[in-house]
């Protein structure tokens, strides 16, 4: 399947949900937000929200500070 990633289109197999991309790319799923098509995607969604061909991601991570 062909997404854009963050704005780089990627090839990426077994990517049918948001967690199995997620998965994919080793990314902690408590840890972002994630965006598709403009948009947001809640957590407990994240199992069961189908993606297609050319849709359009974005992962964005949460950084603590102070």
């Amino acid at each position: 399947m062909r997404l854009k990633v963050n704005g780089e289109i990627r090839e990426i197999r077994d990517a049918a949900t948001v967690g199995a991309l997620l998965e994919s790319l080793e990314v902690q799923p408590g840890r972002v937000a994630v965006e598709v098509n403009l948009t947001v995607v809640k957590k407990a969604e994240y199992g069961s929200f189908r993606l297609n061909d050319g849709d359009e991601v974005e992962i964005v991570n949460f950084v603590g500070g102070g």
